[in-house]
């Protein structure tokens, strides 16, 4: 899941550095992404993994790290097995 997550940020986040030399803790924000690119990853995310970010899913914080990413990924993907 996580190379899936890097790819879509790669190329939709429009981040002046190479994903790859990013942790997965990295503040996407701080590398470079804005909230216009942020949306753009978000819907690359929706299509790749056939899910929805309810309302109280975005904001800033679900976006701001590759982790952070996979963790909502798979809160939504349990949710969506229940």
């Amino acid at each position: 899941m996580i190379e899936e997550i890097r790819s879509i940020i790669r190329d939709h986040a429009r981040l002046p550095v190479d994903v790859d030399t990013l942790a997965d803790d990295t503040d996407l924000y701080q590398a470079g992404m804005t909230s216009h690119a942020s949306v753009n990853v978000m819907l690359g995310l929706e299509d790749r993994f056939d899910i929805e970010f309810p309302d109280h899913m975005l904001k800033r914080s679900v976006f701001e790290s590759i982790a952070a990413i996979a963790a909502a990924l798979k809160d939504l993907q349990v949710s969506a097995a229940a």
